[in-house]
């Protein structure tokens, strides 16, 4: 205690003595306030508490280099959906005309939303289950659905990576093994496998000999053992890479229309893994002066340029395989002609005299299919003739596994030196699916570890093998019909909720203005008031709109699957079975169920949220206020979100001193370090000196 302190003055004296707080702390030693911490405990082991999240902030990993968080968000954001799920939503809306409604719902809605995760995570340091209760512990329930999602997202995930690595190693041979049709014999027959023939060798390698599918989602057909194997190796990749640390991230890698929209709110959240937990998980190992709003702009438009220029990629490899396609249609349907010119069944008239048959191009073609079906109007049918058109070849492409694994393979088998190019591609479809499943991971284990304490290597090996297992759901001969179920029905919906639920914790519970100051604060200077209204009307009325939207549409249109049938050798759309939407209904309740369980345990007081506690540390070096246990009209929850120099002391204003040996009315049984009774101590300071 200072030697000029009216308690230390007066200490051997039996006068009673009344001081107050700011008496005593402006006689202690210049203390820089934005360098320190300051620990009030107002509850049994309140001390001790802080002391342990003291140390566990100052242990938490770092990143190495601001490069390194760069390219570990832009790993995670960046993944699989830039390569084929962008460049389908554009190809079915209208082409460049859906880039509009994306870049409106990515300024409004996206890089608003990227910012605020950045931004929560790096201020308090924790995952997405220690923000949300920080922010509001009623809605703490927020973090664990991000979990959940995490969770259902990361199963059917880590099936794709596996498959990538499966067409990886076939890859290593010349020619690549989709490039012909297999012919079967029997004796001196040699046949074209009839499934092939009807389709493609690419789509036949990839249903067959790949996935081995079922002809619908109630055919199990047991487990398909090469991609067992696959799925075993990319759960080993993803576990290693995660128990290494965060380290490892940052080294891989219609305009009107509403369904337009919704579908392009649902690749925002997706490619930018909005509500997932990773985003949050990444930025809380970042210093709290990190310029955050930087990252979410940079972060943002790079993802947004990479499915662009994947977008333009993609749409020149379809174009040169639709081109190869429709020569190989016109000399298909050339013989045809030429055979029936032989047994008469056409005349010679008929064809253009142009036309030569040892050069045909398309357009002489078309110009002749189009005469031989105005003169054979009425059997034209019977001839078997295609129109050949190139628009048909792209109207064909396809969406997800589908565009990459036949339509890229496809193309790639025309290239010269084949086998490099494929072992490239799947090389970096490889390594773009690690980013993202090493994020996605980071969604699951940072919050547990951080809320639970469990040992980090331990509980990730235990979600690895415990994903592994039950991923062996995907890796049935049906199983690619339960990616389709997980894909676009079981994350969609609960991950828009959370999202929604983020921006109005954040906008409407914890308070945008408070939000805006504390930013202030933590980088420097003010952000734009474009967030602050993005926050608090534009991103949440929007997101609600689109949420109604998925609703309605689920209502109108039975979730359902596209399968493949191998008598056929075709695609066809398929309704989900009763027992199949039972589950779809079921998994999506469970990933939405923690959020309403919260906060039903803790209006009911069944689950504290330690609101009754206050604990608040300074301590050089720099400074943390932890008020996740207030409640919202807790004064002192006021008081702690202002600057301390302008703060009032959080203590009563007068405090009773009865002299020396004496007990403060103020004073805590539980508190044993105190000698005034809420503990106010100054953390690096001996308590022999108080």
């Amino acid at each position: 205690m200072p030697k000029n302190s009216k308690v230390t003055q007066r200490e051997h004296s039996g006068e009673h003595v009344t001081e107050s707080v700011a008496d005593l702390l402006a006689l202690e030693e210049p203390v820089d306030y934005k360098q320190s911490i300051l620990n009030v405990a107002g509850e049994a082991g309140g001390k001790q508490k802080a002391a342990e999240e003291e140390l566990d902030a100052e242990d938490r990993p770092a990143w190495n280099s601001k490069l390194q968080y760069i390219l570990a968000q832009i790993g995670f954001s960046v993944g699989l959906g830039n390569i084929w799920r962008f460049p389908y939503l554009c190809q079915k809306n209208g082409g460049g005309a859906y880039l509009v409604p994306y870049l409106v719902l990515l300024i409004i809605i996206g890089i608003p939303l990227f910012f605020l995760e950045l931004a929560v995570g790096q201020r308090i340091r924790r995952g997405s289950i220690g923000v949300w209760h920080y922010v509001c512990p009623r809605l703490g329930g927020i973090g664990f659905s991000s979990c959940i999602v995490c969770l259902f997202v990361g199963l059917y995930y880590n099936v794709i990576i596996g498959w990538s690595i499966f067409y990886f190693f076939k890859s290593f041979q010349y020619p690549l093994p989709w490039s012909e049709c297999p012919v079967i014999r029997n004796g001196t027959m040699a046949v074209v496998e009839a499934e092939c023939e009807k389709s493609s060798a690419t789509t036949y390698f990839w249903y067959r000999e790949a996935l081995d599918i079922s002809n619908s989602i109630s055919e199990s057909g047991g487990l398909n053992w090469k991609m067992t194997l696959c799925l075993l190796v990319a759960w080993s990749i993803v576990g290693m890479a995660v128990v290494k640390g965060i380290q490892s991230s940052g080294k891989l890698d219609k305009m009107l229309d509403p369904q337009v929209w919704r579908e392009a709110a649902t690749q925002v959240f997706f490619a930018l893994g909005l509500g997932f937990g990773g985003v949050i998980a990444f930025s809380s190992y970042n210093k709290q002066d990190n310029n955050c709003h930087f990252d979410a702009a940079l972060v943002s438009f790079i993802n947004f340029f990479t499915s662009v220029l994947a977008t333009l990629v993609v749409f020149a490899v379809l174009g040169f395989k639709a081109n190869i396609m429709n020569e190989k249609c016109v000399v298909e349907n050339a013989e045809k002609i030429l055979g029936y010119l032989h047994t008469n069944v056409l005349s010679r008239d008929l064809i253009p005299p142009h036309v030569n048959f040892s050069h045909l191009t398309a357009k002489d073609y078309t110009d002749m299919y189009r005469v031989i079906k105005a003169v054979k109007e009425d059997r034209f049918s019977a001839l078997g003739l295609d129109p050949c058109l190139l628009e048909d070849e792209l109207d064909k492409s396809v969406q997800g596994t589908g565009l990459a694994f036949i339509a890229f393979t496809e193309a790639m088998t025309h290239f010269p030196a084949s086998p490099f190019w494929s072992v490239m591609f799947f090389l970096m479809l490889i390594n773009l699916g690690l980013g993202s499943m090493i994020g996605t991971m980071a969604g699951i284990t940072t919050p547990i570890i951080d809320t639970f304490k469990v040992p980090k290597e331990m509980f990730t090996v235990g979600c690895c093998v415990f994903a592994f297992f039950v991923g062996l759901l995907f890796v049935q001969r049906s199983g690619n019909y339960f990616v389709t179920m997980f894909d676009d029905y079981s994350a969609t919906l609960p991950l828009t909720v959370i999202v929604i639920l983020e921006n109005i914790a954040v906008a409407w519970i914890y308070g945008t203005k408070k939000f805006m100051q504390e930013l202030t604060e933590m980088l420097g200077f003010r952000p734009y008031r474009f967030y602050f209204y993005m926050w608090k009307f534009v991103s949440p009325l929007c997101m609600a709109v689109l949420t109604t939207a998925s609703i309605i549409q689920l209502g109108v249109t039975p979730p359902g699957y596209s399968a493949w049938i191998k008598e056929e050798a075709a695609e066809r759309y398929l309704y989900f079975p009763t027992w199949a939407m039972a589950l779809l209904i079921t998994l999506i309740v469970v990933a939405a169920l923690p959020i309403p369980v919260v906060f039903l345990l803790r209006h009911c007081h069944l689950l504290s949220d330690g609101s009754n506690t206050l604990s608040v540390s300074y301590k050089k070096g720099r400074m943390m206020k932890d008020i996740s246990n207030l409640e919202e009209n807790d004064e002192t929850r006021f008081i702690l979100s202002k600057v301390p120099s302008e703060a009032p002391s959080p203590m009563p204003t007068h405090r009773s001193y009865l002299g020396p040996g004496s007990t403060s009315p103020l004073e805590t049984g539980g508190n044993p370090n105190g000698r005034y009774g809420s503990s106010y101590l100054l953390a690096g300071t001996p308590e022999s000196e108080l």
